[in-house]
């Protein structure tokens, strides 16, 4: 299963940590994503790294205040969400690849196991 954690209410400017953790996977997977949604618009993916951590990509609306990085040991990787602001609004979900590309994407189309969310609310 893959399960989503540490999404909550926060306060314009602040920052939260969401863990996304997998576990009885028989199948190597090659790459994690993390993607948010809104009520009434399609999943936006903001970033992915390589199980690895070699590799990292980042949506342009997210660059510079969102960090993805990963414990491999632990099955688990981080978003780090720094200087949120309200339109960072959304359910976000984590997501695994188990294709063989070498770099990973940011698009859903890409992965084929997904959490169920969990939910960041921003206010002013």
């Amino acid at each position: 299963q893959l399960v989503e954690s540490g999404g909550g209410p926060v306060q314009a400017g602040g920052s939260l940590r969401l863990s996304c953790e997998a576990s009885g996977f028989t199948s190597e997977y090659r790459h994690i994503g993390w993607f948010r949604q809104v009520p009434g618009k399609g999943r936006e993916g903001v970033a992915c790294i390589s199980r690895a951590g070699t590799n990292t990509r980042y949506a342009d609306s997210v660059q510079g205040r969102f960090t993805v990085s990963s414990d491999s040991a632990a099955n688990t990787v981080y978003l780090q969400i720094d200087s949120l602001k309200p339109e960072d609004t959304a359910v976000y979900y984590c997501a695994l690849d188990f294709g063989t590309r070498s770099t990973c994407l940011i698009t859903t189309g890409a992965y084929e196991w997904w959490g169920q969310g969990t939910q960041v609310t921003v206010s002013q």
